[in-house]
């Protein structure tokens, strides 16, 4: 009775859901052995799936922006959902023996419609602010995932007088590369951050051999910080634009003390940024 009534609401908010052309709905994999977590850019107020051999999970009490789905052996299924603001998701589901996805971020453009008619008004006053605003929050919740994963890309280090700047992961994401970044202050001073700058080198070939130095420009830095106290150890992401490095060239990250000298300059192979995680 419980189901009926919640297919009844769905089906009801349907009813109000502006007209959608046909869709082609992308495929969610899921099985009982591994929790593959969605990932909203709403709090989730509503889910369900269509077949019992699917379980989406998520927090009815207080609205969390991620779900939990597992699935049995079984025929294909869908997963309905619906976010705080009206936005409703729809992806088919089905069982795999083996996962090579685990999380899902889905941005508010995969939407397929909003419980309440919005107003052509409405789309056109968007601003390209609000536009960026959505780009911010989905940079904010993917480098914060990031943050809390415990996955290294090699060993990336280097040290001067007790500061010690690592690379721990690198990660492929929407044509962008992902950099996260590890300082140590293991001294009996504050470091104070004057800049972190990545660069490209390229050696020049030739009887006069010389290196050059183009500057990345960060599409975003998540929880750079202006300084890092004595015994303190930060750790944040640098957001690229994807690049790939051919062996004569290598990326270059270079940590620079405000009113001090305890600088680093790391070098990157190109074997790390061409393959990524």
């Amino acid at each position: 009775m419980k189901k009926y009534i919640i297919i009844s609401t769905l089906v009801l908010s349907f009813a109000f859901a502006k007209a959608q052309t046909t869709t082609i709905l992308d495929t969610i994999y899921a099985n009982d052995t591994k929790n593959v977590a969605l990932f909203f850019p709403e709090p989730i107020r509503q889910g369900i799936t269509g077949s019992d051999n699917f379980v989406f999970t998520y927090n009815r009490e207080k609205e969390q922006y991620f779900g939990l789905l597992q699935a049995k052996p079984g025929k294909e299924s869908n997963l309905l959902v619906v976010n705080r603001n009206g936005s409703i998701f729809s992806y088919i589901v089905r069982y795999k023996k083996q996962l090579s996805k685990l999380n899902y971020f889905i941005p508010l453009s995969n939407s397929i419609g909003n419980e309440k008619p919005i107003k052509v008004d409405s789309i056109l006053a968007e601003s390209s602010e609000e536009r960026v605003d959505n780009r911010t929050y989905y940079y904010q919740k993917f480098c914060s995932y990031l943050l809390n994963r415990n996955q290294r890309i090699g060993r990336i280090k280097k040290r001067n007088e007790g500061i010690v700047l690592s690379v721990e992961n690198i990660v492929f994401d929407k044509k962008e590369l992902y950099f996260v970044i590890q300082i140590e202050n293991n001294s009996t001073l504050d470091y104070d951050l004057n800049f972190l700058n990545l660069s490209i080198e390229t050696r020049q070939k030739g009887k006069r051999k010389s290196l050059q130095r183009l500057y990345q420009e960060p599409t975003y830095k998540h929880n750079l910080p202006s300084k890092i106290a004595k015994s303190e150890t930060v750790r944040f992401v640098y957001v690229l634009p994807k690049f790939s490095l051919s062996n004569d060239r290598r990326a270059i990250l270079e940590l620079n003390e405000k009113d001090g000298e305890r600088n680093i300059e790391m070098k990157i192979s190109h074997r790390y940024i061409n393959n990524p995680n």
